[in-house]
């Protein structure tokens, strides 16, 4: 196989695992655009976090709540965690880097706000650690995550949501945790816009 048949032969096991996606996540999607547009219409929040690619989408969802995605709407309350390094680092260097997120939440998690915990993997601790925080100050919570879950799907109650992208290629779920994103966003706008 040369090169460019293997990039043709990614292209294509990325469609298809996006398409294996579909009846999977279509469902829980629809549930976390309906709950996101209830919290922000009762002018709750969302705060979202993640590592690595997970971080950068959890930064590119919060954006395309505070802009806009496709169309013009009023800005959406959405905050990123991992995005504020001063007090990633602060809170890392003062006790532990598991609760970057936890502290975070402590402090700006209300009521009726909404967590937004992506984790390729459903484990790592600093999300865990802040679906713990989110869950002692009633928050819901929508885990975006893939394989089995992991610990982050196995913590989740009644209220909250798991949207989990099947398959094993970290690099296959990463790219439907982003196309899950847009239409999590698309959805947002639909209800609140409409067609």
């Amino acid at each position: 196989m040369n090169l460019a048949e293997r990039i043709y032969y990614t292209f294509q096991e990325s469609a298809q695992a996006k398409l294996n996606a579909a009846d999977i996540l279509a469902e829980p999607i629809a549930q976390a655009a309906e709950r996101l547009v209830d919290c922000f219409m009762h002018e709750g929040k969302l705060l979202a976090c993640g590592n690595g690619a997970s971080a950068a989408d959890a930064q590119h969802l919060v954006s395309d709540l505070l802009n806009r995605f496709e169309r013009e709407r009023p800005a959406l309350a959405a905050l990123a965690l991992n995005a504020d390094s001063t007090t990633l680092t602060s809170i890392a260097d003062d006790s532990d880097f598991a609760m970057v997120y936890a502290r975070q939440i402590s402090a700006l998690g209300l009521p009726g706000d909404i967590l937004f915990a992506i984790s390729a993997t459903g484990g790592s601790r600093n999300v865990i650690e802040a679906a713990r925080a989110a869950q002692e100050r009633e928050m819901t919570l929508i885990a975006l995550t893939g394989q089995d879950g992991g610990e982050l799907a196995e913590m989740l109650s009644e209220r909250d949501i798991l949207i989990c992208a099947p398959g094993d290629s970290l690099a296959r779920i990463q790219e439907i945790h982003r196309l899950a994103l847009h239409c999590l966003c698309d959805s947002i706008d639909y209800l609140l816009l409409g067609a």
